[in-house]
């Protein structure tokens, strides 16, 4: 009964327009400047009017509220464990941003009780109805855990940068997320570019590969250049978007995030509602 009236209220939120788009930043490898990417990319679209929320999967090693200047009294465990509602887990920094902080325990998802499942489950339910965009900043390569939500979101942003290995392992990614997801909807992006040229060849590459081996097409939304105001804004632990909102980088950003908001043409209308559906059929395997 419960599955559905979910089912019922998801289908009226669409016809609405009112269900966020769930994405998933991901990486072949460390190191390419995905949780860079994902603070600054999330900021375009705080700026272009939306409702944004990051949340860190980078367990253990999660950077999000490092790079946003805050210190959160509390993560996504607190919650999930009971100890917190989901209110309180949710920070905003100065500048209007929305995110949830990684936290240790993350990954025994199988160890979870059925309550902290339902938590879950709940916290995704509210979030999709008072966000435009879900971003979830995942750690770098592939663990089973989350392999498993990405595979549940609507869509990927892989981040890569101009190096061979950097390319190859995107791509290896993609074709693992791929493989379990024929129909995962990939967009692509080249970071840490010294040349133009290079960074066209880049994502250009990765799109023939995917076409040519798969036969999956993907979106390139462009690439970003090496720019020193990525560094002395991580000094300073503020979006370089902000801190330097002229800079070339800041400027390929908000072309990056124009792209990709217009690569939804259609809205909820083209998507399926798919994320909390897919999302409980993962994590109850094995639950009995």
């Amino acid at each position: 009964m419960r599955d559905q009236a979910e089912a019922l209220r998801l289908k009226v939120l669409k016809a609405q327009g009112s269900l966020a788009r769930s994405i998933a930043i991901v990486s072949g490898k460390g190191g390419v400047g995905k949780s860079n990417f994902t603070t600054n990319f999330a900021h375009s679209l705080r700026l272009k009017g939306k409702k944004v929320i990051v949340i860190d999967m980078d367990i253990g090693m999660g950077n999000i509220h490092i790079l946003l200047g805050v210190a959160p009294r509390y993560s996504m465990k607190d919650y999930l464990m009971g100890q917190q509602p989901l209110e309180s887990v949710i920070n905003k920094e100065d500048e209007g941003l929305t995110f949830i902080a990684g936290g240790s325990g993350l990954d025994t998802v199988l160890d979870w009780s059925e309550a902290m499942f339902e938590r879950l489950i709940t916290a995704f339910e509210q979030l999709q109805t008072e966000y435009d965009f879900i971003l979830f900043d995942m750690g770098a390569g592939a663990t089973q855990r989350s392999i498993e939500l990405i595979i549940a979101v609507d869509e990927v942003i892989v981040i890569s940068t101009t190096e061979p290995t950097s390319i190859t392992d995107a791509y290896s990614m993609m074709k693992f997320i791929y493989l379990k997801d024929p129909d995962k909807k990939f967009h692509l992006v080249s970071n840490r570019v010294f040349r133009s040229d290079d960074g066209s060849d880049a994502v250009n590459r990765l799109q023939f590969a995917m076409r040519k081996f798969l036969d999956k097409e993907t979106n390139v939304l462009g690439f970003l250049p090496e720019d020193d105001a990525v560094h002395q804004a991580v000094l300073s632990q503020k979006p370089f978007l902000l801190q330097y909102p002229n800079a070339p980088i800041s400027k390929k950003m908000v072309v990056i995030a124009d792209k990709f908001v217009q690569s939804d043409p259609n809205g909820v209308d083209d998507r399926p509602i798919g994320f909390l559906s897919k999302l409980k059929s993962i994590f109850s395997k094995g639950r009995g």
